[in-house]
């Protein structure tokens, strides 16, 4: 049998059991990190000791590595869109391997080796065994530790890929790690993290060196806008100052340690290479090698700030997929995302659709999205059936002829549900038409026909209901303040959004938001934390209050923990009785109160600038 293993199961049998590992089974690099971790002692069948340092020090990492978190969360903004959904965490650490940020999709933030991955967990190799972060502190090059090749057996179904990040001086300043709980060989994710962290190696440069000459050099000249080239930084008098990556190995052979002069590098002397760099051109020349490279000048002694937000955006527009998707919104919660398979199959029999939910969970949205998924090529009529006077909702709903009722249109009125033909006719507010009025939507809604006040023809329509509301029909039914006819044709079928504090995607809703909001603007899984930890009784619309105010506050270019410290949580909303304590009533009862006070308690001037009924105000503010 022991033929039929492979070389993985072979060694790890040979670790496992304190024996020689074979050789040729692991790479040199994980092959030395699984002898110094035998030598320390650690039992690759244990539980790693989970060091955390106490949040205040990563505070303080987090605030000496300003530059390089700045650079690093945009970064790690863009890579998590490119690999979104792949169940990935993205990690930012010091150059100790103690991460200070994560990005990630929830499902492995929840996961086991998730709640590990955190700011302040500590991924040194002789802690936590061989595992990316520490390698590639210890080899200063990009590295992978792909399934049982992690020292411990506990780490075997991960996959992890990490690159250092090195400074303007070439020091190993941080790490930038990519992981998933696949053990598969993720080529392509290994390369967005090296490109990422090269981006940001050329942004420390900008920064860094904001005084010097930088001018980018490759033997291709159309490869001198992307990351294969060179970054060379000297100073006035020709002194390097920093050499990038991919420029060292271009220059391989020749004396590009600290101290080297321009002249050392290059045949062309300095100042007769810095006349033509200087007119804006492309130079070619040779180096002390007698290669030929193109060379162009990227910055001039200034701040480097501008041009690492130019490159960043070229990168964007180089790797970016765009992708899209419907609905326009986040529903990957178990329950909405059941509801919402079924949208199109309910919409092509014309189905009516009730949504439900608290103030402020999205009906809107939603009922847009069902008018989208229905296909339809007429409008989408949003009516806002609190609003409509009582005497009024029938004329304005079916329209009314010329002169039909005193204070009518001259011209008399086709009606919204009109206008709404071969369309969508979204019923807001479904549970404030008045009693009288329900009786004729009922009979429009069996016959699909209209007739307008004052006239005598009826028209045939094609239109597709949907209506919302955030009360209870069927104990408005048992009440009497609503048809029971009427609510079984309205909820044939029924989606109910979730509240905000119950969304099992509160995560992905976050990032959408600040997207939508910031584009590009990075957003900490501590920051979603922060967030999660509230009730939300507003729902989406006090998030995105929430978040509106932390991007305005905010004072770096990406939202983290410390964005929402000076956002408390609302103070306890001034209701009516009735509504007190009932976390769908009271946001709406509240607002209500606060125009009535701000009306003089003046009933009707409360109603027309909330585009509300009188009855509706009188019973909130009694």
């Amino acid at each position: 049998m022991q033929h039929l293993l492979s070389g993985m199961d072979r060694a790890r049998l040979a670790l496992e059991a304190g024996q020689r590992v074979p050789s040729g089974a692991l790479s040199p690099s994980v092959s030395s990190s699984w002898h110094r971790c035998r030598e320390t002692g650690l039992d690759p069948r244990a539980r790693p000791r989970g060091e955390i340092i106490p949040f205040v020090e990563v505070g303080h990492r987090r605030e000496a590595l300003a530059t390089l978190r700045q650079l690093a969360l945009a970064e790690m903004q863009l890579l998590h869109s490119q690999i979104a959904g792949s169940n990935f965490v993205i990690a930012l650490g010091d150059g100790e391997g103690v991460v200070l940020d994560t990005i990630s999709d929830h499902q492995f933030a929840d996961s086991e080796a998730g709640r590990s991955i955190v700011p302040g967990s500590v991924w040194r190799e002789r802690e936590r065994g061989t595992n990316a972060l520490g390698l590639a502190v210890m080899e200063r090059q990009p590295v992978a530790v792909y399934g049982r090749e992690h020292y411990f057996a506990c780490h075997g179904h991960l996959s992890c890929m990490a690159a250092p990040i090195l400074d303007a001086e070439g020091n190993v300043l941080g790490l930038l790690d990519a992981s998933c709980t696949n053990e598969a060989r993720q080529q392509h994710t290994h390369a967005l993290v090296r490109m990422a962290a090269s981006q940001i190696e050329n942004g420390l440069i900008y920064q860094q060196r904001s005084e010097s000459f930088i001018f980018a050099f490759h033997p291709r000249v159309e490869y001198l806008d992307t990351l294969s080239a060179g970054l060379i930084a000297v100073s006035r008098e020709g002194a390097v100052h920093s050499l990038n990556r991919p420029g060292t190995a271009l220059l391989a052979g020749l004396p590009v340690d600290r101290g080297a002069h321009f002249d050392d590098l290059f045949e062309a002397g300095f100042g007769s290479a810095m006349d033509g760099l200087l007119n804006g051109g492309v130079v070619r020349i040779r180096d002390r090698a007698g290669s030929g490279v193109f060379m162009v000048c990227r910055q001039i002694g200034r701040a480097g700030l501008g041009r690492i937000e130019t490159m960043q955006k070229t990168a964007a527009k180089i790797t970016v997929v765009e992708r899209t998707s419907r609905p326009d919104f986040v529903c990957d919660d178990p329950v909405l995302r059941g509801a919402l398979e079924e949208v199109a199959d309910a919409t092509s029999l014309r189905l009516p659709v009730l949504v439900t939910g608290e103030t402020g969970t999205g009906k809107d949205r939603m009922a847009r999205h069902v008018h989208a998924a229905s296909g339809r090529s007429g409008e989408f009529v949003a009516v806002n059936c609190g609003a409509l006077p009582e005497s009024l909702f029938i004329a304005e709903l079916f329209g009314h002829e010329r002169g039909a009722f005193t204070g009518a249109r001259g011209e008399g009125a086709p009606g919204l549900a009109r206008q709404a033909h071969k369309g969508t006719l979204f019923l807001d507010e479904v549970a404030d038409i008045p009693l009288a009025a329900q009786t004729a939507l009922l009979r429009f809604l069996d016959t699909q026909e209209v007739r307008a006040v004052g006239g005598q023809k009826s028209t045939k329509l094609d239109i597709q209901i949907v209506s919302a509301t955030n009360r209870d029909l069927e104990e408005m039914v048992a009440q009497r303040l609503f048809r029971s006819d009427l609510l079984y044709r309205l909820n044939t079928f029924t989606i109910r959004l979730p509240s905000l504090s119950a969304r099992t995607d509160f995560p992905q809703i976050v990032r959408h938001v600040v997207e939508r909001l910031a584009p590009g603007t990075a957003v900490t899984d501590e920051a979603v934390r922060r967030l999660g930890a509230r009730s939300w009784p507003g729902n989406m619309r006090e998030l995105e209050a929430v978040l509106q105010r932390s991007l305005l506050r905010r004072k770096m270019p990406f939202l983290d923990e410390t964005a929402f410290e000076l956002i408390r949580a609302p103070a306890a909303a001034d209701t009516c009785e009735a509504c007190r304590g009932h976390a769908v009533n009271e946001p709406r009862c509240s607002s209500i109160r606060l125009a009535y006070r701000a009306a003089d308690q003046n009933i009707a001037l409360t109603a027309r600038r909330l585009g509300l009924s009188r009855t509706t105000v009188y019973k909130h503010v009694q």
